[in-house]
Formats: structure tokens, sequence, C-alpha cells
């Protein structure tokens, strides 16, 4: 088996999530963070035969790139082969214990949409470079006269530094607060959800993934 360039970059991004991942049968990766706060899914174009566990999805990457044309070879249910197809080099990767690693166990249904908007990537990515260079730890998006807003900020120091820009329209006023450390998403246009029940579900409008991101308990709507 070979794995495409759009797959290894849903692994990376996966791997800011959480390090250790369980490949199921099939089309479809899913990853959850470790305080249960993020989950993502991804359809991929390989069709993964059997089930398997990285616990240091990082390392295995790492060991995907040390060949200059990797192919997966599976030996049953305790290791793989990464054999190089351009030469005899190749190597051994032991899998995990399922019972070692954190994995989301179902998909999550939105209770409800209580506000839609689209995300574009430019407006995202501008206000993120300034939460970053900022040093703003929570971001929020809110609803008032008329607009939606994203907003970098410090919610616990109304003194703080502060960036925002108009991403959509809304008759609704809302507040919904996300850590900046959780927004793990790959760069794209997104369609988003924020529910009442106080998750945020971004779907992205290119490539075949979509998170779900836990809302602050102090948000509003």
């Amino acid at each position: 088996m070979k794995i495409s360039d759009n797959t290894i970059g849903i692994l990376r991004n996966f791997s800011d999530i959480n390090a250790n991942i369980l490949f199921k049968p099939g089309k479809s990766l899913s990853t959850m963070s470790t305080m249960k706060n993020i989950m993502a899914q991804a359809d991929v174009e390989e069709e993964f035969e059997s089930e398997f566990g990285v616990y240091d999805l990082p390392e295995f990457l790492r060991a995907i790139d040390s060949f200059q044309t990797p192919v997966l070879k599976f030996n049953g249910t305790a290791n793989l082969k990464i054999q190089d197809e351009k030469s005899t080099l190749s190597a051994r990767y032991a899998f995990a214990d399922k019972s070692t690693l954190r994995y989301p166990s179902k998909q999550i249904s939105m209770p409800d949409k209580t506000v839609t908007f689209s995300l574009k990537n430019s407006d995202y990515e501008s206000v993120k470079k300034l939460y970053t260079n900022l040093s703003l730890p929570d971001i929020a998006f809110k609803g008032e006269k008329g607009k939606i807003k994203l907003v970098a900020l410090d919610k616990k120091n109304s003194n703080s530094n502060e960036s925002s820009v108009i991403v959509g329209e809304t008759d609704l006023e809302f507040t919904a607060y996300v850590k900046a450390e959780n927004m793990k998403i790959i760069p794209g246009d997104y369609d988003v959800a924020l529910s009442k029940a106080k998750i945020a579900h971004f779907i992205n409008k290119k490539v075949k993934v979509q998170y779900w991101i836990a809302l602050e308990a102090d948000s509003t709507f």
C-alpha cells in the first residue's frame, strides 16, 4: 500500500491532536484529543484492510519519511513492513496494543446548529497570525449588531490586545469561545456550525475532513 501526500498531510494534522491513532478497516480516519475536547474525522483515498494501532504517530510518520518511495506491507496483526520501492531499504514497525490508545468510539452528532456561517482561510489565518504574535489565548465567534466577528483576545483581561475580522451576518446575539490552542484545523475554507450544546463543527470545503471542537463553558447564545 502506498499512502498519498494528502493522507500524510491529514495524519500530520491528526498527530497534533493526539500522538496515537487507531486505524480501522475502510477509508476513514479519526482521532480525539486526550482531553476529549477535539475530535476529527477524514475520508481518504486509501482503503485499510485491517485494524491496527500506532502509539506514536509522529514517530510513524518520521519512519515513512525516511524512505524515498515508501510502500506499506502488512504482516498480520503485530507489525507492518515499510519497503522502499526503489531500493532494498526496509523497516519493521510494531503495532501498539489497542488498550494503550485513546481514540473515538463513535462520531459526534451535532445536537443543533444554532449559528452557521462560512469561514474563509484568509480571514482565519490573518487572525491566527495576530493571536500567535500577540500571545492571545482565546478566540471568540461573536454575533452582534447583525455581524459575526472572529475575535482573538484574552477573555480574562478586558484591556488585553485584541484582533477581529467580520466573517458573516446574523440576527442573533452570541459569544462562542474557543481556546486558541484547540484550533488544530488544516488550512482551508470551512462551513462552520455553532451549537448551544457548546460544540463547534468545522467542515473543510475542499478536503474531506471535519472537526468537532468544544466551546468554553462561558459561551453564551
